[in-house]
């Protein structure tokens, strides 16, 4: 897609892009306009992963999608833009109000992918940075997004977590991809990842234990 001349969308083009992100003197704010081109963009950007998902059951939250940007968007503003921001963060950084479901946890992590790289960076800056707390309550309610990440996931109904078969694949595939050895061995996560594995177990995740489930 061609630059837009629009802070918000050219630092979401540049970062799914290239993996880079602009940081400007001030926090730009976002017109209707950006919002409705993102939503278009971010549509797009889904149906390309969606070929990865092999079900045309899911569709793009274009509304999640659209947040999700914009907390992820702000997020990286602020890390440099602290002046006089505190009574704006609820304003900048707004809770989800959408419904939590296979759809809106897909097209927020468009965005969301990246949130615990910044949330990192504002951890060596700052570890008692209020923003921080509300990243990571972010990340906890859409987790797929932060797999790798230290979360506290254990309280989770991991059965009825990943009911939908497609998005056990793409949350497992996920922990893969990171070594996420915390999630790995929870034993839930661990028994589906041992089916997928089968007997190539080693060679796809060698070290990772097995847990036994089985009361003694």
């Amino acid at each position: 897609m061609m630059e837009t001349r629009s802070p918000f969308l050219d630092t979401l083009f540049l970062l799914r892009k290239e993996g880079i992100m602009t940081i400007f003197s001030d926090i730009k704010s976002i017109s209707q306009k950006e919002e409705q081109d993102a939503a278009y963009y971010f549509e797009s950007e889904f149906e390309k992963e969606r070929l990865e998902f092999l079900s045309d059951k899911i569709n793009c939250d274009r509304e999640t999608a659209v947040w999700a940007a914009k907390v992820l968007y702000h997020s990286a503003q602020l890390h440099l833009i602290r002046e006089n921001t505190a009574k704006d963060l609820s304003q900048l950084i707004p809770l989800f109000k959408g419904k939590r479901e296979i759809n809106s946890i897909l097209s927020a992590d468009l965005s969301l992918r990246f949130l615990p790289q910044i949330i990192s960076v504002l951890q060596d800056v700052d570890p008692e940075d209020p923003l921080i707390k509300i990243l990571e309550n972010i990340l906890q309610q859409f987790h797929y997004s932060g797999i790798g990440f230290d979360l506290d996931l254990e309280k989770i109904d991991w059965e009825e977590e990943l009911k939908d078969k497609t998005y056990r694949k793409l949350y497992l595939e996920r922990v893969v991809e990171n070594k996420a050895y915390r999630l790995a061995e929870m034993p839930y996560i661990n028994q589906q990842l041992m089916a997928e594995f089968g007997m190539y177990k080693d060679v796809f995740w060698k070290d990772l234990q097995i847990i036994n489930t089985e009361k003694p």
